[in-house]
């Protein structure tokens, strides 16, 4: 399992990679590059913490964490979308940006978004 997830976390470096050389009017290359790392400093690829994260990879990271969860996955079944947005309300302030969570847990329960089949 270990090998498998030393896997699964390059695709953020690999995701920089391809998208480093484009000249884009935003940070895109460095937001997927950081779109893993934790406000704490437990995340991946470099272990960033608070501020050293963008915003914009704070925001792509509670939505990555919100659509991972409550889609299915060839190793396991949908976990669903409240138990995705009660990870996003147990750690606002600690894994995930507070601002950023409270935007998403605002959309799901007072917006009334739902994903789409």
């Amino acid at each position: 399992m270990d090998a498998e997830f030393d896997m699964i976390k390059i695709h953020p470096e690999a995701g920089y990679n391809i998208l480093k050389e484009i000249d884009f009017p935003w940070p895109i290359a460095e937001t997927v590059y950081q779109h893993h790392e934790r406000l704490d400093g437990s995340g991946y690829p470099r272990g960033l913490k608070g501020k050293e994260i963008l915003l914009q990879a704070k925001i792509i990271a509670v939505a990555d964490v919100v659509e991972a969860m409550s889609s299915h996955r060839p190793y396991r079944a949908a976990l669903g979308t409240e138990k995705a947005l009660k990870e996003i309300e147990d750690n606002k302030g600690i894994l995930y940006d507070p601002d950023v969570a409270d935007a998403c847990l605002k959309v799901f329960r007072e917006k009334g978004f739902k994903f789409s089949n």
